[in-house]
């Protein structure tokens, strides 16, 4: 796991200098504190940080072939690379490391941009061929690795962090606010926009080859649900199978592997594999939180009750909502987007807990994303039968229950009921979703004008058209595979566990595993009430009953009682300041009203989380000019964005 930046430009007798390359690494020195190596020639150059995992002694970058021709800088990992290795060296290549980076460079030598496709693991990088002048950035199937660019006439910038292309004078800081609607209507941003108007992100399976001053990205696999009939007994001895290989491939370390446990399926599961495939116990690491006087899900005895099971060396904290606050402008500077997840918080605490003893942790991540195991998907998937059975009759059903609403009050029943009358590429925007844009109440009245001109839901409903023939669940989570995993999920789990020097890897989110259970029908994952039904029947026999049985509860951050509670005095005064309101995005009123809704009944916690993160990303990326000073919250220094009509 490291950090990569680099820089072509499009003039030949131009030159990138090392100075520029090591002031973009300085940015991100905790992505890479082991080692540092940069290489410049003339108009292009590349710059690694390393964060020592495989090939300890002999994994210096960027790396070339023997002839200097082919140079490489790469973050992540991949698995099989030993495989790959042998076969390059049957075929005469010659190695000078034990490195994984090594095999992708040779692979290049034989395949050209091909080599992408042979590649199983997660990654991001870039390979400079120097005798056919192109320069290949590459991003893994699924989006675990992160990979930004910007690009003008003149040149483009890459790297694994936005604050490394801010590093280069000539990357443009200039806001797009249309991203801010985004932004409140998913909770994050899907698609491969920013919240700076010009820096994108490479999109998951692509890859992008740049020669003569021109650039093209090329998609290079795609996840394709094409249920085929398979015995339910045949499908689960495969998958138990799939399962055990990719965790096995997943451990492949020289330093110290620990599991992330929270106490659910998934990670009881990768803890029971992992540990088989150690061959003796592992380190876990878990987090709970102190919210006196509210309830909430306390995952810590489920993860107790695993870790006994495993002869775990178990590790926990616990943390306050002092600690939460806290941390709020440090979360802002790490993701880089204001995104809502307050979980990201509580894993960057748990990975500094872990940094002190191993160097990569082992996640369930994704488990849910393969196999169904939202409730949404469920619930969603019942709707559209209903909806399908009531034929013509299904808006006089609406309409019921919308009257069931107005005596019973339940937010549920008003959600579904605005449902029926939608077609599911209509209304499912992604699991992260909002239910409703607070444009009338919230906006100020210019850029409620200036929100309404720009669609925000426009990276998301291309993805029905290349499912449209799927069934619903199928439907549900391609969508989330396309932008809910890549831009929050994955975002998050990169950049918060990076922050604290340490390697997340989510042996789930395997590109095999995935397409086998994308091959599975939807009745293997959904099956009446029950969710991730197959992978539950699969892990049943690893995993304690007690946690098989437990109701789901995803990561239960306490965050919206803090909100009304410890931290309500500052949400206020962050919001309601002068400086934050003068930006012109948000009514006075509107905002008021909804910290008052919040204090009452802990309505809005979602929009206020998201709110209170923009400002401070303001602060720290337009006001104090990506400072990284470690004091966001307070008054700027710098000149404040605006924003005016005419943008």
């Amino acid at each position: 796991m490291c950090g990569i930046c680099g820089k072509i430009i499009f003039d030949k007798d131009a030159v990138v200098e090392p100075a520029l390359i090591k002031g973009m690494l300085d940015t991100m020195p905790y992505r890479g504190p082991d080692d540092e190596g940069i290489y410049t020639s003339s108009r292009v150059g590349l710059g690694h940080r390393r964060l020592s995992i495989i090939g300890l002694s002999t994994g210096h970058q960027p790396l070339c072939n023997e002839d200097g021709t082919v140079w490489i800088t790469f973050n992540g990992e991949i698995y099989n690379y030993q495989e790959l290795r042998r076969g390059l060296a049957a075929r005469g290549h010659t190695f000078a490391s034990e490195t994984d980076t090594e095999v992708i460079v040779h692979l290049y030598e034989e395949l050209g941009a091909d080599c992408v496709t042979q590649l199983r693991g997660m990654f991001a990088f870039a390979i400079w061929d120097s005798a056919r002048d192109v320069l290949l950035v590459a991003r893994d199937r699924v989006g675990i690795k992160p990979l930004y660019y910007w690009q003008d006439r003149r040149c483009l910038v890459f790297g694994s962090e936005i604050k490394s292309l801010l590093a280069d004078p000539e990357v443009e800081r200039e806001l797009d606010p249309a991203m801010i609607d985004r932004l409140l209507t998913f909770f994050y941003l899907p698609g491969e926009q920013t919240l700076f108007r010009n820096i994108k992100k490479l999109p998951p399976a692509s890859y992008m080859l740049v020669k003569a001053g021109r650039s093209e990205v090329h998609t290079y696999w795609d996840l394709r649900f094409d249920p085929s009939p398979i015995p339910m007994a045949e499908a689960e001895s495969r998958l138990a199978a799939l399962l055990e290989e990719s965790v096995k491939l997943h451990m492949i370390s020289d330093v110290p592997v620990g599991v992330l446990l929270s106490g659910g399926l998934d990670s009881t599961a990768m803890l029971s594999i992992a540990t088989e495939a150690a061959g003796g116990p592992l380190s876990t690491f878990t987090v709970g939180f102190k919210a006196e006087g509210f309830e909430f899900e306390d995952e810590r005895p489920y993860a107790q009750l695993a870790a006994r099971r495993f002869g775990a060396k178990h590790h926990e904290l616990t943390i306050t909502a002092e600690e939460f606050q806290d941390f709020l402008p440090k979360y802002v500077w790490h993701m880089e987007e204001p995104i809502c997840e307050p979980p990201a918080v509580a894993l960057y605490y748990v990975s500094k807990l872990a940094s002190e003893s191993v160097k990569v942790l082992i996640s369930g991540e994704g488990g849910d994303e393969a196999f169904a195991g939202y409730p949404e998907y469920r619930n969603l998937l019942w709707l559209e039968r209903l909806k399908s059975v009531l034929g013509p009759m299904k808006g006089p059903a609406g309409a019921c229950l919308n009257i069931a609403n107005r005596i019973l009050h339940s937010d549920r029943l008003a959600r579904y009921a605005s449902l029926f009358p939608l077609s599911l590429s209509s209304y499912y925007q992604s699991r992260a979703a909002a239910p409703a844009r607070p444009l009338g109440r919230l906006y100020s009245r210019e850029f409620a004008r200036y929100a309404a001109d720009h669609l925000s839901i426009g990276p998301v409903r291309p993805y029905f058209e290349n499912v449209r023939q799927a069934d619903a669940v199928s439907q549900m989570l391609y969508v989330d595979t396309k932008t809910w995993l890549p831009d929050e999920l994955l975002l998050k789990a990169d950049k918060i566990t990076m922050a604290n020097s340490v390697e997340l890897r989510v042996p789930f989110l395997d590109h095999k595993v995935l397409e086998f259970a994308a091959s599975l029908p939807a009745a293997y994952k959904v099956r009446g009430l029950k969710t991730k039904y197959i992978a539950k029947k699969v892990l049943a026999d690893r995993v304690p009953r007690e946690i098989i049985k437990r109701k789901k509860a995803g990561f239960p951050v306490p965050y919206s009682s803090w909100l009304r509670s410890e931290m309500k005095s500052w949400v206020r005064e962050v919001l309601l300041d002068g400086k934050s309101l003068g930006r012109g995005y948000f009514d006075r009123a509107g905002v008021e009203g909804l910290l008052s809704e919040n204090a009452a009944s802990g309505g809005h916690s979602k929009v206020l989380f998201t709110l209170v993160a923009l400002e401070l990303w303001h602060r720290e990326f337009l006001d104090h000019r990506g400072s990284c000073t470690g004091s966001l919250g307070n008054a700027s220094t710098g000149s404040e964005t605006v924003f005016q009509t005419n943008q």
